[in-house]
């Protein structure tokens, strides 16, 4: 048996239960892992609150770091007693042991530790496809990161100084966007006091970044727009704030020709091969010391109602992990 959270309907944090779930042996095609460390994502909030819908009940978490217990037939690139993290669907990482597909589970080296690898994966591997694989980028180019102090930011922050590219983050505290800073952004606004719009503009001489990477959604979108140079790209990937509302694709000629993409995480690693391939690329910079992850909360899993109300508030920094 594992304690696990489960959720039996879509609602607020309230919803959240702790039960015992048999685990069962893998089959082909899967492992059966026990978890050391649990990630908490935004993603979690859309499925727990009825944005993303699941069928109930269910467990939730898309990322998590530990032992290898089982192997089921056809597995090849793990057996039991390696050490391994993965961000994979089906949801149900907030659990001690689950069996799952093993086809997005990743050796995990020696060098990174449980907790920073169910801190990182699904954060930094978002951080992979958006600078690596949605759109060309060089050193040089410009890019306009929101909520550069979260989980994603920080790495984002740290990867984008490690390729030359200059990073505008912005936050919405001074302590968040000292953070940020710290991390690697060459340049911080603080959107609460600041028009972030102005500031670009400001920053970038009247032209407009390359790139704006916004996971914050209906608040930002329009500002984020503005800010792009022409035939500029938007990557939306997420929607903390709300749902973006539905949207003329004219205007993007008018406003220059701009580019708009709404790409997810799982799109981009559900070919085994291209998933290991991006794990690795996150692997060498943590290892390498490029990028170091930050792990700013910490809660125990029977406190997950708690860690979801801290990360909807927008009280958190860095990663928030569940400790087993």
């Amino acid at each position: 048996m594992a304690r696990t959270a489960i959720i039996e309907a879509q609602g607020g944090p309230e919803e959240f239960k702790i039960v015992d779930l048999e685990v069962g042996a893998p089959g082909p095609g899967e492992i059966r892992i026990r978890h050391e460390a649990v990630g908490l994502n935004f993603i979690d909030v859309y499925q727990r609150s009825g944005v993303y819908k699941l069928d109930m009940p269910h467990a939730l978490g898309m990322e998590a770091a530990g032992v290898v217990t089982a192997v089921g037939e056809g597995v090849t690139h793990l057996k039991e007693g390696d050490r391994a993290a993965y961000a994979a669907t089906p949801p149900g990482a907030y659990c001690e042991e689950r069996v799952m597909p093993a086809a997005q589970v990743c050796p995990l080296p020696d060098g990174i530790s449980f907790e920073e690898g169910a801190a990182m994966m699904l954060k930094g591997m978002t951080v992979v496809y958006l600078f690596e694989r949605t759109v060309p980028l060089k050193a040089g180019d410009w890019v306009l990161f929101h909520a550069a102090a979260g989980g994603v930011g920080l790495i984002a922050c740290q990867w984008a100084k490690a390729r030359g590219i200059h990073l505008i983050g912005t936050a919405g505290t001074d302590e968040k966007c000292a953070l940020a800073k710290d991390a690697g952004a060459e340049h911080v606004i603080n959107y609460r006091t600041e028009d972030f719009v102005a500031r670009v503009k400001e920053i970038t001489g009247g032209r407009g970044v390359d790139v704006v990477m916004d996971s914050v959604g209906k608040d930002t979108f329009e500002g984020s727009l503005k800010c792009l140079r022409p035939v500029g790209m938007m990557i939306s990937f997420g929607n903390a704030s709300g749902v973006v509302p539905p949207f003329d694709l004219g205007r993007l000629g008018a406003m220059g020709s701009l580019q708009v993409t709404r790409p997810t995480l799982f799109t981009h690693i559900a070919r085994h091969e291209t998933c290991q391939a991006m794990a690795k690329q996150l692997f060498d910079m943590v290892v390498s010391g490029k990028v170091k992850i930050a792990i700013d909360q910490r809660f125990p899993l029977e406190q997950v109602a708690e860690a979801h109300r801290t990360l909807e508030a927008r009280k958190t920094t860095g990663a928030t992990i569940l400790t087993l």
